[in-house]
């Protein structure tokens, strides 16, 4: 069972060491870039360092710190069963982390140079066969298709609570086929505005990791259920003061968020019944699996999904060689 530093965490930092760590932060953000997300993971990560220095070694300036003391450390995530990917993770934030702090003259000696992570864990990640990809975008079909017969509300005369329930099941419809359609994160669907949409090339102009943009295609059904979308429904959910050009609204008018989005999609994807994948990143493993069965050049796959590096689209074509073995296993007559 994996477990966090508990005792860490409840450890009050001193500022001859919680002060570097802010000042890391700050770089990061202010001449990196970093995102929210990875300021968040960096930020956890050294305060789980800082805080096992201070109470468990005693030790309350960086430049005490030895790589005995970080093989402790790590001895310790190992021995609460936290996982090889976290660890992975912790261990490349704070060889940043001293690398930085060296080049600032912080520290005469970096400790962390020879510290050296656990191999990531590859586990080949679910990916949903083109029938439950039928299914999962046809599910709200019924309640987005109200569109057909609802060319405008006052009209129709329905109560404003139907209206209401209508616009969120064609936003629903707008998220899964987003992520499909175009295989982006949840942060960067959340973060797309109505301006990012060029329906004369079909494509969402995407702010990813690292402030990178890029441009991806959408198929001619994302194109049906934004349409329906921004033309019917956004307008029953928009408020003047909280909206903004946002193409996503929560019930309450205010972009939706990652959660809410996320939790969309996990009831989508629960709701099928018959696979284990979960959570918005499945779409994502499951686009990017699809187009290398269909004959997609690796790169052009990379671009698409805006990796930085190559080996991390690699794992996909693991996942195609992989679903052609189990064919293969199942249809062969020799097998």
């Amino acid at each position: 069972m994996k477990q966090e530093h508990v005792e860490n965490a409840a450890y009050s930092v001193p500022a001859s060491l919680s002060e570097p760590i802010a000042d890391y932060l700050d770089f990061l953000r202010l001449q990196r870039g970093r995102s929210e997300n990875t300021l968040r993971a960096y930020a956890v990560d050294l305060r789980d360092l800082s805080g096992f220095l201070g109470s468990q070694l005693h030790k309350v300036r960086w430049d005490r710190v030895q790589i005995e003391d970080l093989r402790e450390w790590l001895a310790g995530m190992h021995e609460a069963q936290i996982s090889r990917t976290t660890i992975a993770r912790r261990i490349s934030s704070v060889k940043n982390f001293f690398a930085w702090a060296q080049k600032n003259q912080i520290i005469n000696d970096d400790p962390a140079l020879r510290l050296v992570a656990p191999k990531k864990e590859r586990r080949l990640p679910h990916v949903l066969q083109p029938s439950q990809i039928d299914r999962l975008l046809s599910q709200n079909a019924a309640e987005a298709a109200a569109s057909h017969n609802v060319q405008d509300a006052n009209d129709q005369k329905e109560p404003k609570k139907d209206q209401k329930d209508f616009a969120l099941a064609a936003r629903d419809k707008v998220i899964a086929e987003l992520l499909y359609a175009s295989g982006l994160r949840i942060s960067e669907l959340v973060s797309l505005d109505v301006p990012d949409i060029d329906f004369s090339r079909r494509t969402l102009r995407v702010l990813g990791k690292g402030n990178k943009v890029r441009v991806v295609p959408f198929g001619l059904p994302a194109q049906r259920v934004l349409t329906t979308w921004l033309e019917t429904y956004r307008m029953v959910l928009a408020d003047e003061q909280k909206s903004g050009n946002a193409l996503l609204l929560g019930a309450r008018g205010g972009r939706l968020n990652v959660r809410q989005a996320r939790e969309v999609i996990t009831r989508a994807l629960k709701s099928l019944g018959d696979t284990a994948a979960t959570g918005p990143h499945a779409l994502r493993h499951t686009v990017a699996t699809h187009l290398l069965d269909g004959g997609a050049d690796l790169r052009a796959v990379q671009e698409f999904l805006g990796h930085a590096s190559l080996a991390t689209t690699q794992l996909y074509t693991h996942v195609s060689v992989e679903r052609l073995r189990q064919s293969y296993s199942q249809a062969h007559p020799r097998a």
